[in-house]
């Protein structure tokens, strides 16, 4: 299981709920690795509101009725 032992965000806990890893995000959403990463990992990170539109889409494909605020505070 994905996510044993390691500090996770709201992002990073949805993907480890639905078997997902950062890769096929990264694929998905067309962002870079590094900010996945830190979407994944940093509960204070906010991304720009590109990449957090990208992000969205992504996520979106597998659980179209996600909404932005269950990741970030915004």
């Amino acid at each position: 299981m994905w996510g044993l032992g390691k500090k996770r965000s709201r992002l990073g806990k949805w993907l480890d709920q639905h078997g997902l890893n950062q890769e096929q995000l990264v694929r998905e959403s067309k962002v870079s690795r590094n900010t996945i990463s830190k979407a994944c990992i940093d509960d204070d990170f906010i991304p720009s509101p590109t990449v957090m539109k990208k992000i969205m889409n992504a996520v979106r494909q597998i659980d179209p009725n996600v909404n932005v605020t269950k990741f970030w505070d915004i």
